[in-house]
């Protein structure tokens, strides 16, 4: 049965490749609204992977726990950016559940692992509780066979790598569990290495046992992610690597200089050499340097708003003074800034080595106008084919490019047994 599931979702998967007709298609000549009804009908017919969405965490902070239901996301919700509706309306397939780690919880032993197996959980009881719209995914394979049955995937990558804790036997335990990519580290250096947004340098990079970690990454099939490292810890990992790494949610540090968390035209141009992909962010302060500046000024300027007028960030009168401030004092990115991080990253190395890495759940209120929840990706492939983009490009961009990556680790871990 599991066989044949595959062979129809290969045979779905063939079906969505461009034939020589529709690559003919100048989109460019489209109407806005015939373009964006094209993007549309590529969007829900094609494989579509977001190599990052927040949503266990979401859960989490909302007050679900294993003890309590957990948040129903099979109907349309009134907060975060994902639900199933708006899942199905975007044509996401897979998106990748961030099994997400506080660099607060690596000052307590044993916590950040405790935390990452509960949100694994919680991941799981969302297919249990809703089967005929969610299962779990742990191989390009399984999601080709969810796809061809209209399922929507929950492929898992740990972010920060302190879940390990001291343990390198937790890589393959991990594995177990259905991790398929870590982020090695997050907002503070951790045993495996120093993060972008620490200025510490505790190891200069990978610590000793951080290189073991890579090492046995590769050997048993999970894939490196490289967001939220420091550029040595950048260096380090391609230096080790056997396979390719990806970075599961970042964007291009030319449009934010000086921001580390974001990749140089080095990283970029590294990363490709090594085969690997970069997933873009689509987060308001990773794609433009200006609206992350005036988001700090409007920020001070609320919290102000609200102690001077005795209000909270739940009462309606609050949000409706922040909603029309911030649209006048720091208007919101556009979808059309998102298009011009993949067309930096497609013109230094080339279509093969980018993705969608959203951060959906995960940024807050700082998506940029036309890509606000997962409904959205159709703005995006609509301006990518407004650019030239044709539909073999758009479907690298969409699944091709991360399959590749991850079908290479695979391959790898195999022959390693």
């Amino acid at each position: 049965m599991k066989n044949s599931l595959i062979v129809l979702g290969i045979a779905a998967m063939a079906m969505s490749c461009a034939t020589p007709e529709e690559s003919k298609i100048d989109y460019t000549t489209m109407s806005d609204a015939e373009r964006l009804e094209a993007a549309t009908e590529m969007a829900r017919s094609t494989i579509m992977v977001d190599g990052h969405v927040d949503l266990p965490y979401r859960m989490k902070v909302g007050g679900f726990t294993l003890q309590r239901e957990i948040l129903d996301v099979s109907v349309r919700t009134d907060g975060g950016n994902f639900d199933y509706p708006r899942t199905k309306e975007g044509g996401l397939d897979a998106p990748f559940m961030s099994i997400y780690i506080p660099a607060s919880n690596q000052a307590i032993p044993g916590a950040s692992k405790a935390l990452a197996d509960s949100l694994i959980l919680m991941t799981e009881r969302l297919t249990e509780t809703f089967p005929d719209k969610f299962a779990m995914a742990y191989s390009p394979a399984d999601i080709e066979a969810n796809f061809a049955k209209g399922i929507i995937s929950l492929p898992m990558g740990m972010e920060n790598g302190a879940g390990l804790e001291d343990d390198l036997a937790n890589v393959e335990y991990f594995h177990r569990r259905g991790i398929r990519y870590i982020t090695l580290t997050h907002g503070k250096d951790n045993l495996i290495g120093d993060a972008s947004y620490d200025t510490t340098g505790t190891h200069g990079g990978l610590s000793d046992y951080g290189k073991q970690v890579v090492e046995e990454m590769n050997r048993v099939g999970i894939m490196v992610d490289l967001s939220h490292v420091s550029d040595n810890t950048f260096r380090d990992a391609l230096a080790i690597t056997k396979v390719p790494a990806i970075a599961s949610h970042s964007s291009v540090r030319k449009f934010t200089p000086g921001f580390e968390r974001n990749m140089s035209d080095e990283l970029i141009q590294a990363m490709a050499k090594n085969g690997g992909v970069m997933m873009i962010n689509f987060g308001g302060t990773f794609i433009d340097s200006a609206y992350a500046a005036g988001a700090g000024k409007v920020r001070e300027h609320l919290v102000n708003y609200m102690v001077d007028n005795g209000l909270s960030r739940t009462d309606s009168a609050f949000q409706a003074y922040a909603a029309e401030y911030s649209a006048a004092n720091n208007p919101f990115p556009t979808v059309e800034r998102v298009a011009d991080h993949i067309d930096h990253v497609v013109n230094l190395v080339g279509v093969d080595y980018v993705g969608l890495g959203s951060d959906f759940d995960g940024v807050g209120d700082s998506l940029p106008t036309g890509l606000k929840d997962v409904s959205m990706y159709p703005n995006l492939i609509a301006e990518l084919l407004k650019r030239g983009y044709s539909k073999e490009d758009i479907e690298k961009i969409c699944y091709k490019n991360i399959f590749r990556v991850w079908k290479a680790v695979e391959e790898y871990a195999a022959s390693r047994k």
